[in-house]
């Protein structure tokens, strides 16, 4: 290599980098030039469906695999609202900020709310809704008709099982569904701060979703209503918000792989899933960076327990870390210093580690 070339920059921008795990691109070659038939309704989609409702403890539930994160909010979201409901947020939330308006388009207000590290409380929602019913002109306000959380937050925080128990009966005491964006569940149930699981979303929600684009899928979300057409003919509303897939049994696939025990594990009733594994490798890696940003003297920008790191820098800070680092911009703050935002994934290697605690 010539020696003016500048080396390569580490990638710690985001959790979507990389491909897909390796036995999910196993699978793809060994069913490749299998015919199966379309839109989800193939064998292997059955078979990820099955698994995923076992993981849930959630036997009735109706399962779809969507493409992505924002299609798969504005399917759900736009789904279970009428036309004069809005959803509740947090004001940091992803479908309040990250989102292009996904939500708004299709016709819904984001009803934002104050949060605290990225999460909204029972209260918060509490003092929302009743205030809604309490004032004399509501019929002349938007009604809100879901509460949209995120596990992990915005913010790489988590809700406590007390936490979000306290939110679904909040909502529950309301008439109002609840929907968890999983976006990078794996990741939180992969941390050892999380005591929330499959089977608590599946009886606290009314609607979540198990995030693969994020956690070793090439794209993909599992949609997961645990109560059978909670949403009334949600297949047909897929299609018509355009993200029905017609090669179905590739979502497919990767869930089944997904969902089936994890390689390296004694095969037991008790063998963890490739799922609940694979976000392991992310939070050792995160760990190991957050300890060297401590020790180094950068201040954190708050804390958070998972594979979202926030450090706030001053220009020079800046400039020198993203000469050999592709971060990800968070916020500008009012002082003229910045947020940026370190990832880590289900592939960081550790060796790339290594480098970026000696580039700090």
């Amino acid at each position: 290599m010539n020696q003016n070339t500048a080396p390569a920059k580490l990638f710690f921008a985001s959790d979507y980098m990389e491909g897909a795990h390796p036995l999910i691109l196993q699978r793809f070659m060994e069913t490749n030039l299998l015919h199966t038939v379309g839109y989800g309704t193939d064998e292997f989609s059955e078979s990820a469906r099955a698994k995923v409702r076992k993981a849930c403890n959630a036997p009735d539930a109706d399962v779809y695999f969507l493409v992505g994160g924002t299609q798969t909010n504005a399917t759900v979201i736009g789904s279970i609202l009428r036309p004069y409901q809005g959803v509740i947020a947090a004001e940091t939330g992803h479908v309040s900020t990250h989102e292009a308006g996904a939500i708004e388009a299709g016709g819904h207000k984001v009803i934002a709310l104050p949060q605290l590290n990225g999460k909204l409380d029972a209260d918060t929602i509490e003092r929302c809704i009743q205030g809604y019913w309490d004032d004399a002109n509501h019929e002349h306000m938007v009604m809100p008709g879901l509460v949209y959380i995120s596990q992990p937050t915005e913010f790489g925080t988590l809700y406590s099982l007390e936490e979000l128990t306290k939110i679904s009966e909040t909502c529950r005491k309301h008439d109002v569904p609840l929907y968890v964006d999983g976006a990078r569940l794996a990741y939180g149930l992969a941390c050892k701060q999380n005591d929330v699981t499959l089977p608590d979303l599946a009886r606290l929600c009314d609607a979540f979703y198990i995030g693969g684009t994020k956690c070793g899928a090439l794209f993909g979300e599992a949609v997961v209503l645990p109560r059978h057409d909670f949403i009334p003919h949600f297949f047909t509303l897929i299609k018509q918000n355009g993200a029905l897939l017609a090669k179905g049994r590739i979502a497919g696939i990767q869930f089944e792989t997904l969902f089936s025990e994890a390689p390296g594990f004694a095969a037991s009733a008790d063998a963890p899933l490739l799922y609940e594994e694979i976000g392991r490798n992310a939070i050792d890696a995160a760990d190991r960076i957050r300890t060297a940003l401590v020790e180094k003297g950068y201040e954190i920008s708050f804390e958070c327990p998972t594979n979202q790191l926030f450090i706030t820098v001053d220009d020079t800070q800046k400039e020198r870390l993203e000469a050999l680092l592709e971060l990800s911009f968070w916020e500008k703050l009012p002082d003229g210093r910045t947020v940026l935002r370190i990832c880590t994934s289900w592939a960081t290697d550790s060796s790339d580690v290594d480098k970026l605690i000696e580039i700090l």
